[in-house]
């Protein structure tokens, strides 16, 4: 047993009509029992898609061209993303969006010619699958294998949760089947009808935005000038008291030299009458010594 072996039939089952699957299934993987028990087992195993993901399948093998062109876009998306090419990536998704929308009408299409009336819900997983295959490389792989197991969601976080009948699957490039019609219609991307109402919408959110940022700047600079105005004001305040305080230093520097002045004069005074006192006190001791020998 290969894993080839196992993607071939897998590839036959897949391509079957969505209510011959489990019957179809169960017959092969007890055909294969009696020859190779292992992969009896894991065709048993595989699972029934998902109506969405039946029809993805069903569109990866009718119309391959059509998807391939869907997954070109989306591998130029990415790279435009990679490399922040702004207009780049603004005209690849609005291709995206119109190429999803007219590749899912044919889907439906396809289904319908298979007995199969798809819900606006089934259409919106078939459309958000071939959105998850375009932004991200590993969906756009498991869409192009036909082997889908569920229908695909891309959140633009996180990547993409693929479900496939079976690992290999991721590489598998689905064998295409022939249509009912010999020759199909030529896909047209269809203009989104709502895109100038889109447009406006999006134009009247940026300038409401501007406008916030106009209010919200005014007001920063309003609160701005009025914190200067108090700052400059302040200053002027401060520059006076220096200067008061200049003036008062000038006075007290020429107060204190002036003191100088008096204080050397009066130590000269003092300096006098120290002289005295000692000339008066010698008198005296001199006056006492005679009175003392006259009295003797």
């Amino acid at each position: 047993m290969s894993s080839k072996d196992l993607l071939d039939l897998a590839d036959q089952l897949y391509a079957l009509p969505l209510s011959e699957f489990t019957v179809r299934r169960d017959a092969r993987a007890k055909e294969l029992k009696a020859s190779d028990k292992e992969l009896a087992a894991q065709v048993k195993a595989l699972k029934k898609p998902s109506i969405a993901a039946w029809v993805v399948n069903l569109l990866v093998r009718r119309e391959s061209a059509q998807v391939e062109q869907v997954l070109g876009v989306g591998a130029a998306l990415r790279e435009a993303q990679a490399n922040l090419d702004g207009d780049e990536l603004r005209a690849l998704t609005r291709q995206r969006r119109q190429l999803t929308a007219a590749v899912t009408t044919r889907a439906r299409g396809l289904a319908a010619e298979e007995g199969h009336r798809i819900t606006e819900s089934v259409a919106e997983q078939v459309e958000a699958t071939l959105t998850a295959a375009m932004v991200d490389e590993n969906a756009a792989k498991a869409v192009r294998s036909g082997l889908l197991v569920a229908a695909l969601s891309a959140t633009g976080v996180d990547d993409v949760e693929v479900q496939v009948a079976c690992p290999e699957a991721l590489g598998f490039y689905a064998s295409p089947t022939e249509a009912e019609e010999p020759h199909p219609p030529e896909l047209h991307v269809v203009p989104d009808p709502d895109a100038e109402a889109k447009a406006i919408a999006a134009a009247e959110e940026r300038l409401a935005q501007a406008d916030a940022e106009v209010v919200r700047t005014t007001e920063a600079l309003e609160a701005a000038a009025a914190e200067a105005s108090d700052l400059e004001a302040r200053s002027l305040q401060l520059q006076a008291e220096i200067e008061e305080l200049r003036r008062r230093l000038d006075d007290l520097e020429s107060r204190s030299e002036e003191v100088d002045d008096e204080l050397s004069d009066a130590e000269d005074v003092k300096a006098e009458a120290e002289r005295a006192v000692r000339e008066a006190n010698r008198a005296r001791e001199s006056a006492a010594a005679a009175l003392a020998r006259l009295t003797d």
